[in-house]
């Protein structure tokens, strides 16, 4: 796709199928139009095309001029085979199965970088419309005020629901 840069990947553990951990067909993500990413990012192709429409119709646009606009993207690894909010008992992450983004933060143009945890109260008008673009391109969308285990990032996944996009 256009904008999105990395590499294909080997298939990851059992590809996905079942519960278990993998990813069919991963993609290595490093530069999103044009914006660099902090650490590569493996994913599913879903998640990368998902992530890359969030990032040009949602983070561009929220941030729009101030510093010069964004220049990088803080973001986690992606794929991790790890239970939900790390808590042992839970059930499977979506990251373990490629399907899962945590921004965050990102560095502006002038080099100033803004992070999720301080940002949702210094910058609320930023991060909360980064926040709510996420909601529709993504499953699940967990931010700061969701729960204690996402206060320093925004948590966003493909899974889709019968009832609609969970977005807190």
């Amino acid at each position: 796709m256009p904008g999105l840069i990395g590499q294909e990947l080997p298939p990851i553990g059992n590809g996905g199928r079942g519960s278990g951990c993998g990813i069919a067909e991963p993609v290595r993500i490093t530069s999103v139009s044009g914006l660099k990413l902090s650490q590569p990012m493996t994913v599913d192709c879903a998640t990368a095309t998902a992530f890359k429409r969030w990032v040009d119709r949602g983070i561009v646009p929220a941030v729009g001029g101030k510093g010069g606009g964004v220049a990088k993207l803080d973001v986690g690894p992606g794929y991790v085979c790890r239970p939900r909010n790390n808590q042992r008992g839970a059930k499977l992450s979506e990251h373990g199965r490629g399907k899962a983004i945590d921004l965050m933060g990102l560095v502006l143009r002038n080099g100033q970088s803004l992070d999720v945890e301080r940002g949702w109260k210094s910058q609320p008008r930023i991060f909360r419309a980064i926040h709510a673009a996420a909601c529709g391109p993504f499953g699940t969308v967990l931010g700061p005020k969701a729960d204690r285990y996402h206060q320093d990032h925004i948590h966003v996944d493909t899974q889709r629901y019968r009832s609609g996009t969970y977005c807190r």
